[in-house]
């Protein structure tokens, strides 16, 4: 079980996926469906019947999280809006399956660009409750581009946000914010805190952080 009082930095948590996988036989897979299952199940708890929703995820293992929720919440009779930064062929791995599992179930994968991004910002302003799935504690250097545009979108409207993990745009270890960051209401993270989420200035990003474990014994 996650312990709360537990605090680790991005490498250890990334250390912990791998040693799940490695040294465990746990999948990657698994983990993406435990952290998807956790991140719907705190959605659950923010909605009132009709809740207009978005969910707005990254190309990576972040998005992969948000596109299980998405899956969860559908699976609860939930239809929530599903965003995508960029192009599904730049989907891989882990998080390829699930959106492949999205799409399979012939639900709609707005995917954002430059070209349409006014659009999806007066979509998004209409809804109640987003899901932050963009970028997580595996973020290297600057945020650019649509992720910039799509975080800027979040923070200007007037939902409920929960992000994944940790507020995109965060320094899971520092708690620097890499050019632009999302202000999250709650944050559902796994496994423990990340140092980065407890820095001083952090903090409010945050909002309420809520810990869920992945099933990984520690």
């Amino acid at each position: 079980m996650a312990k709360n009082s537990r605090v680790i930095t991005s490498e250890q948590a990334k250390s912990i996926d791998t040693s799940a996988r490695e040294s465990f036989g746990i999948s990657t897979l698994i983990l993406m469906e435990n952290a998807g299952i956790a991140v719907a199940e705190e959605a659950m708890k923010l909605m009132k019947p009709k809740t207009p929703i978005a969910v707005i995820c990254g190309r990576g293992n972040n998005g992969g999280d948000g596109f299980v929720a998405a899956r969860q919440l559908l699976a609860k009779g939930i239809s929530p809006e599903i965003y995508l930064a960029g192009k599904i062929s730049d989907v891989q791995n882990e998080a390829r399956v699930n959106l492949d599992i999205i799409l399979k179930l012939k639900q709609k994968v707005f995917e954002v660009s430059e070209e349409n991004l006014e659009l999806v910002k007066k979509k998004i302003s209409r809804c109640s409750l987003i899901i932050d799935a963009l970028l997580g504690v595996g973020l290297q250097g600057r945020v650019r581009g649509i992720f910039c545009d799509l975080i800027e979108a979040i923070n200007i409207s007037q939902a409920f946000v929960l992000s994944v993990d940790i507020p995109s745009g965060l320094d899971g270890t520092t708690g620097v914010i890499l050019g632009s960051c999302v202000r999250a209401d709650k944050t559902v993270t796994f496994v423990a805190r990340k140092s980065g989420m407890i820095a001083k200035h952090a903090k409010k990003l945050c909002g309420k952080i809520v810990v869920r474990d992945l099933g990984i014994v520690l």
